[in-house]
């Protein structure tokens, strides 16, 4: 589906809304709807909505790493090792 087929005016979802659900749930490519010619909302299926969501708490998760390395917040792999092993157990 090229881009100016995924943006669609709001009256065109009211009138076919089954057809573009459908559409969506087979091509997996979301649609932009627009209101009096300005971008409003995107509508997707819900697995590419819950991949979406995967993919963004992984980069949160990858960007807040970059910045506990560059602030130096970091041990050496050995002696993380050995803190989760002592948690585990404190008579070792």
């Amino acid at each position: 589906m090229s881009l100016a087929e995924q943006i669609k005016p709001v009256s065109y979802l009211k009138a076919n809304a089954a057809e573009l659900l459908r559409s969506i749930g087979e091509g997996g490519e979301p649609v932009i709807i627009t209101q009096n010619g300005e971008a409003k909302a995107v509508l997707q299926d819900v697995a590419s909505y819950e991949q979406t969501r995967q993919t963004m708490a992984l980069l949160k998760l990858m960007a807040l790493g970059a910045q506990d390395v560059a602030a130096g917040r970091t041990v050496p792999a050995r002696a993380a090792i050995e803190r989760l092993r002592q948690r585990r157990d404190p008579a070792a």
